[in-house]
């Protein structure tokens, strides 16, 4: 049984302050059966790999540094539901601490309808970086992220947070890393403004370890309502 996260609110805010433990707790992908027999369906759309590249959100060696917003954009509030309009996907949102080894816990993986955020990083619309992983399949078939490859530079994430203010983030660039080589400083790393990462499982498929790699999202606060 997983061990909860009682840490105050205030006091745990932002992605920036997870461990490498925690991180890797986020990354791991079970050996889930969606491609095991010959009628099994193709594997999870894959991004372009890019094992070394910066984050998208560091900026590169000569150009400007995102512009860090003046304390928090929102008050702090968990998000409810996410929607990618190009996915077609709707899902709930649930809260996810950490388990006795400090290892960020997954959602239920026979809830293909659900995603989880890691209540250590920021609520939507806070300075911070907000994390939710999610599923990409299971035994049964796809899972809530199994179409995330397709995202792209300039498609939406619309996160409904519980106070229901709504919180739009576009996407800067989606990518696929080994996770033997996961950037976690990089991909967690806060940039002092709003920011998503969405995160699941992705790379060739091995039938002993699971996925090989992960997907990730990168997105930054474009639009509240």
């Amino acid at each position: 049984m997983p061990t909860t996260d009682r840490r105050p609110a205030r006091r745990r805010r932002g992605a920036g302050r997870l461990t490498a433990a925690t991180a890797a707790g986020a990354l791991l992908c079970g050996g889930w059966l969606i491609t095991d027999g010959a009628s099994a369906p193709a594997g999870p759309p894959q991004p372009e790999p890019v094992p070394s590249a910066p984050a998208p959100s560091t900026p590169a060696p000569g150009t400007a540094t995102p512009a860090p917003s003046r304390g928090p954009v929102l008050p702090p509030s968990p998000p409810a539901r996410l929607r990618i309009r190009a996915l077609k996907l709707n899902a709930t949102v649930t809260p996810l601490g950490l388990d006795d080894q400090g290892r960020l816990t997954t959602p239920p993986a026979e809830r293909h309808d659900l995603t989880g955020w890691y209540r250590g990083s920021a609520t939507p619309g806070e300075n911070g970086t907000t994390v939710i992983v999610g599923h990409v399949d299971d035994r049964r078939g796809p899972s809530v992220f199994f179409l995330l490859g397709r995202l792209h530079p300039g498609s939406t994430v619309t996160l409904t947070r519980e106070d229901r203010r709504t919180v739009t983030f576009t996407v800067d660039a989606v990518r696929s890393y080994p996770k033997a080589d996961f950037p976690t400083a990089q991909v967690y790393a806060a940039t002092g403004r709003p920011e998503l990462r969405l995160i699941t499982c992705g790379g060739h498929y091995d039938h002993r370890t699971g996925y090989q790699a992960n997907t990730v999202v990168f997105a930054h606060l474009t639009g509240i309502g």
